[in-house]
């Protein structure tokens, strides 16, 4: 009931609130643009936490077809950096660090609700694919290694999941942060799953865009 409640005093105030518009258009306009930032990511089994965090880049266009005033919808088609980092330290191999570098094209489609002229919420879906993948073994002294044994192959070319976020609109511009969380297990071969056991992907997503 009291989520119920929540999504209509959403769209309540959605119905009141403006679509963004600059100072020079007097109509609500589909908008095209590019996006790009970073990624905070990690791989999680039961609950997502913190400790192997990998740093990663989204980059990419939208589009936002307003439905009506302040209601639209967001597809976008995107590069996204995926993956995480997990420590190691022990007497065979030393210490430092092994990194699962993930490269999806991915295609998320939100609906972006206006809570106020600039600001609003995204609540959405996301579809990628695995464009390739590597894991890299960094030791303390610098040294990279790849672990050539593992690629793309080894794990689900196909991943999808739910998101969420917000985002601040400045005339043109857009400031924003979004929630990704994998709801497919990604690994495929018996080598990342001794690995990954049935890890998902997880990201936390920050950017700045521009639209036409």
């Amino acid at each position: 009931m009291i989520v119920c409640a929540t999504c209509i005093l959403l769209f309540a105030q959605a119905a009141q609130a403006q679509e963004q518009e600059t100072s020079a258009e007097s109509t609500i306009t589909t908008k095209v643009g590019v996006k790009g930032g970073v990624n905070l990511t990690n791989l999680y089994v039961d609950n997502v936490e913190d400790e192997n965090m990998k740093l990663g880049l989204n980059v990419g266009l939208f589009a936002k077809v307003p439905v009506f005033r302040g209601l639209s919808i967001q597809p976008e088609l995107l590069y996204s950096g995926k993956g995480a980092k997990v420590t190691y330290d022990n007497f065979l191999l030393g210490t430092g660090e092994y990194r699962f570098n993930l490269h999806y094209i991915e295609v998320p489609v939100s609906l972006v609700i206006n809570i106020a002229r600039n600001f609003n919420l995204h609540a959405g879906v996301y579809a990628s694919y695995l464009a390739a993948a590597n894991i890299t073994d960094l030791e303390d002294d610098g040294t990279v290694n790849t672990i050539k044994e593992l690629d793309a192959d080894d794990f689900n070319r196909f991943d999808y999941g739910l998101l969420g976020g917000v985002a601040l609109d400045v005339q043109n511009f857009t400031i924003g942060a979004r929630y990704n969380y994998g709801l497919r297990e990604i690994a495929d071969t018996n080598a990342t799953q001794l690995a990954l056991g049935d890890a998902k992907n997880s990201a936390l997503s920050l950017y700045v865009g521009f639209g036409f």
